[in-house]
Formats: structure tokens, C-alpha cells, sequence
């Protein structure tokens, strides 16, 4: 019996968060916003307590997850006429690449590294980041990347003057060389060379010691993407 009455509990509410989650919006799970997920996850979690607690009257959960989702329903609707609120609880867009300089201030506001960040231009079948011209970070969390329009030029001229003196023997991803000021010393093993050649390279471009960059990379043509910390 118990048995019996926990199934048609379970059916019950199943419908009843379905519905619920159907008034709450089309919003694709990725994309929704952290209000919205902490509505999710409350609603889920009031909807398995009424199931497991067979004592427990339906009302008792039916009840906080309808007052949820009237909040919710409420404030979507506040959020449509006032950018503020919107902004205040969707949160906004944060730019982490600025004309191919990347921003290591939003970075750290947003608790974002460097391995986030590759992962996610990966994602976007961008390998390296001296191909980014912008790349934001929006409220979803989903990076959206706007590539640099001199890649086609180059690829298509076949001229690169970032391209250090030298043959760099290897093939594939984009290859960090130095990491918040740490040098990879496995990286420059793959590509043949060492800490003295990195250093003139990085003289070359004005930064004087591993400390002053942020973000060294370079690919399989020899072409070097540097950063600097601010």
C-alpha cells in the first residue's frame, strides 16, 4: 500500500513541477539565470521532500512551490520594465578579452582562470587567443567571442610579422609558455627550447622577466601571443 501511495505521490508531483517549470519560461537550462536556478533547485527540492515523507500533506509542498514560482513569475516581470533589477538579478556581461588584450580584473571578479578560459574559446573552435579580438563572458556563463578579422588576412597572405627568428618543430594546440608568471618548462621541451630563447623573446616585446606576463603562448606557426599583467 505504502508502495502504492509513494508512485501516485511521485506522479502527482511530477506534473505539478512540470507545469510549474513550464509557467517559469522557455529559457534553455544553460542559459538560465542564477535567480532562476536557485528556483529550480528549491522547487526540486521541496517536490522530492512531499514524495519521500508520505505523511506529509501534498498541499505542504504544493503550496512553497507555487509561492516560488509566483516570485519568480513576478519578478521576470519587474525585470522586463526596469534594467536595474534585471541587472541586479540576471547580473551582465563581462568583457574578459578587449582587442585581444585580455582582462585579468574581470577575470578575478569573476572567479574566471586561464583554464576556464581556454576551455571555453575551445568550445568556440578558437585555438589560440591571439585570435580573439573580444570575448564576453555573459550572465549564462556561455563565452561569446568575436575573432580577429586580421587571422583571415594572414592565413590567406601567408605573412605573420609576430613570427620569431627559428623553426618551432611541433604541430596542434596553441602552446602555453608561461601561466600567471610561471614558466611551462614541459612546453618549451616540446617545442626545442629553453628559458634564455623565452626570455629575448619576451625582451623583444618589452616585457624585461617571466613576473611581468600574465599569458604567453605560441602555435605551430612560431606566432607568439603575449599578455601582460597591469
Amino acid at each position: 500500500m505504502d508502495i502504492l501511495i509513494i508512485f501516485l505521490r511521485t506522479v502527482l508531483i511530477y506534473f505539478v513541477v512540470f507545469l510549474i517549470l513550464r509557467l517559469m519560461g522557455k529559457r534553455e537550462i544553460g542559459k538560465l539565470s542564477i535567480f532562476d536556478l536557485v528556483i529550480s533547485i528549491m522547487i526540486a527540492e521541496i517536490a522530492v521532500f512531499v514524495i519521500e515523507d508520505t505523511k506529509k500533506p501534498l498541499m505542504d509542498g504544493i503550496v512553497p512551490m507555487l509561492t516560488l514560482v509566483l516570485i519568480q513569475i513576478l519578478i521576470a516581470f519587474v525585470t522586463l520594465k526596469s534594467r536595474t533589477v534585471r541587472v541586479l538579478f540576471d547580473g551582465k556581461p563581462s568583457v574578459l578579452i578587449d582587442k585581444g588584450k585580455i582582462n585579468r580584473e574581470e577575470m578575478k571578479k569573476n572567479r574566471y582562470n586561464l583554464d576556464d578560459l581556454m576551455l571555453q574559446l575551445r568550445q568556440n573552435k578558437i585555438l589560440n587567443v591571439a585570435d580573439v579580438e573580444f570575448a564576453v563572458l555573459e550572465p549564462s556563463g556561455k563565452l561569446s567571442v568575436l575573432e580577429r578579422v586580421e587571422k583571415e588576412t594572414e592565413i590567406m597572405t601567408g605573412v605573420n610579422e609576430d613570427v620569431p627568428k627559428g623553426t618551432i618543430r611541433y604541430e596542434g594546440l596553441p602552446l602555453p609558455l608561461i601561466m600567471d608568471g610561471k614558466v611551462q618548462d614541459d612546453n618549451l621541451e616540446k617545442i626545442g627550447k629553453t628559458r634564455f630563447w623565452l626570455k629575448n623573446q619576451l625582451q623583444n616585446k618589452g616585457a624585461r622577466d617571466f613576473k611581468e606576463v600574465f599569458y604567453c603562448s605560441i602555435d605551430h606557426r612560431g606566432r607568439m601571443f603575449l599578455d601582460r599583467k597591469r
